[in-house]
Parts: C-alpha cells; sequence; structure tokens
C-alpha cells in the first residue's frame, strides 16, 4: 500500500470557513490532512506574523475528514509556521490554502492572507498552493473548484515545484 501524502492545510477566512471545509474535504481522498487555521478571519493580513502578543492554539475537531486540527490566534503564515515547527513531525509534502472567498490574483496577491500561507510554506521547502474563487457570496458554490484542484495539487505532490514557488 503506498504512503499517503501529509497535506497541511490552512486559510485566512478562519477555522469555520466554507471555503477551507471543502478544501480539508478534497485534500483528504489525496492524503492525510493536518489543518492549522486562524480561529476568525484575517482576510488582506498579508504576510504578516504575530511578534507582540502570545499566540493561543487549541485543539478542534471541526472537519471530521481532518487527521489532525488546530486553530490559531494569529495569522495565515503564523498557523503555517506553527504546524511545520510546533505540530508536524515532519515536514509536510504539500501546503494549501483557501479556499478563499474572492479572487487571489494580480495586486491582490500582495495583500492575501491565503496567499501569505503558501508562500510561508514555500520559504521553507514545502510545495505550496493558494486556491481562490471569485464569489463573495456566503453561499459561494466551490464544487466547479473540485476537480481542478484535485488535479493540480496531486500533480504538484506527484512532480514538486521549484523552491521557492508557489
Amino acid at each position: 500500500m503506498a504512503k499517503r501524502p501529509l497535506i497541511l492545510v490552512t486559510n485566512d477566512d478562519g477555522i469555520n470557513a466554507p471555503g477551507l471545509k471543502y478544501l480539508v474535504n478534497i485534500m483528504s481522498i489525496i492524503g492525510d490532512v493536518v489543518v492549522v487555521a486562524p480561529d476568525s478571519p484575517k482576510s488582506a493580513t498579508s504576510h504578516s506574523i504575530t511578534i507582540n502578543s502570545p499566540l493561543y492554539a487549541s485543539r478542534c475537531y471541526i472537519h471530521t475528514n481532518a487527521k489532525l486540527e488546530y486553530q490559531l490566534s494569529g495569522t495565515p503564515a503564523d498557523c503555517v509556521k506553527f504546524g511545520v515547527n510546533e505540530i508536524l513531525e515532519k515536514k509536510p509534502d504539500i501546503c494549501v490554502s483557501g479556499i478563499n472567498h474572492g479572487s487571489n490574483s494580480s495586486v491582490n496577491v500582495l495583500y492575501s492572507g491565503t496567499m501569505a500561507g503558501a508562500l510561508e510554506a514555500s520559504l521553507v521547502g514545502v510545495p505550496s498552493i493558494g486556491f481562490s474563487l471569485l464569489d463573495h457570496s456566503k453561499d459561494a458554490d466551490f464544487y466547479p473548484s473540485e476537480e481542478y484542484i484535485s488535479d493540480i495539487a496531486s500533480k504538484v505532490i506527484d512532480k514538486g515545484l521549484p523552491l521557492g514557488i508557489c
């Protein structure tokens, strides 16, 4: 039996975001999912990290398809740092961030907490992807993205990415 990849999942919309739930479900088909996500929405936090106040982490059980799950009082970049350095015993095979409500393209990438999660993982040598859906609706339909997310993530797990690229 082939070893399942270890997948770190984060976002910027918070632990209860519908896009995160959808992404966890997709990724759990591909591998073993560990979630570390902000305890509340952190959109447009860019690549900020928490340095002047304590971070609070708590184990949670929101996403039934996650092997392990934490919510953190920090930003998406904090979540990835915490996941890689404190929770996981080895580097994940991939980090995916999202699914963000709204576009993460063009200059928005500079402000995006979703992309900051992916970028932080990339900085420590973990292949990473940020996913977004151009739909700000609370009831956004993530289903059309499923095939693309699964295909892209599987290819990155199989073939990797150049160091520093997400």
